[in-house]
């Protein structure tokens, strides 16, 4: 990413990379997904076939999104009930 975080977004978005993915429960390490570009605190725990996947992610086809009738909105509430230990 271009722009510059603080240590603050930087440990954030590190937490989230540690989640597991919030669409299909694969294990950590996940990758960051942005709901809102340079938004940090609106990440996304995802793994990279829900995240860039041609067939299942987000920047591709979105089919296990379908299939579990999420949109980004969903994966980020349970991005955030996991950070807080809900």
């Amino acid at each position: 990413m271009l722009n510059k975080l603080n240590a603050k977004e930087r440990s954030y978005i590190a937490r989230v990379k540690e989640l597991p993915c919030s669409v299909c429960d694969a294990g950590g390490p996940s990758e960051a997904h942005h709901v809102k570009q340079h938004s940090q605190y609106t990440c996304v725990a995802l793994c990279e076939d829900c995240h860039r996947g041609s067939f299942n992610g987000w920047h591709g086809q979105k089919r296990m999104w379908s299939v579990m009738k999420m949109d980004e909105l969903d994966a980020l509430n349970i991005t955030i009930k996991r950070l807080i230990g809900n």
